[in-house]
């Protein structure tokens, strides 16, 4: 198992922040550097507790889709997204937030697992991980910068 852990503060309000971070809309802009287009599930606005989503997107120079349910969802402190389908064994974000005064601290704990034993393991560690914590940072930068 990886995991990664990213906490970004964020000058707005948790509602605000929260909901930007499970807009499906903002999503596909933020994320235009994989070209992730939306190809099943919830299309657009806010994805909700047991709703799907499936994205295709170009990563590590393969274009790849990753379905995902929102498993857990407690506004506006906590969701968590978990593939269905995908090219990882298993794979779960959990999204926390927290307000502290005028400012959200956004945590992302992504934990996931990778196929193909040690081979795998050896891919995840030269480039999957980076990628994806790569990916995250670009991601919680947009949120961030949405609020400016």
């Amino acid at each position: 198992m990886t995991t990664i852990r990213l906490t970004t503060k964020i000058n707005a309000s948790i509602k605000n922040v929260f909901d930007r971070s499970r807009d499906i809309d903002f999503h596909k802009k933020s994320a235009s550097q994989t070209q992730e287009k939306v190809i099943g599930g919830i299309t657009s606005g806010l994805i909700n507790k047991g709703e799907t989503v499936t994205w295709r997107g170009k990563h590590l120079g393969l274009w790849l889709t990753h379905q995902s349910l929102i498993t857990e969802l407690k506004s506006p402190s906590y969701f968590v997204d978990e593939m269905i389908t995908g090219n990882f064994k298993n794979f779960k974000h959990e999204h926390y937030f927290k307000e502290l005064g005028n400012t959200t601290v956004m945590t992302d704990v992504l934990t996931y697992k990778v196929p193909f034993g040690f081979i795998g393991e050896i891919f995840d560690y030269l480039f999957i991980k980076r990628h994806l914590t790569r990916f995250l940072k670009v991601r919680n930068h947009s949120i961030k910068n949405s609020f400016i």
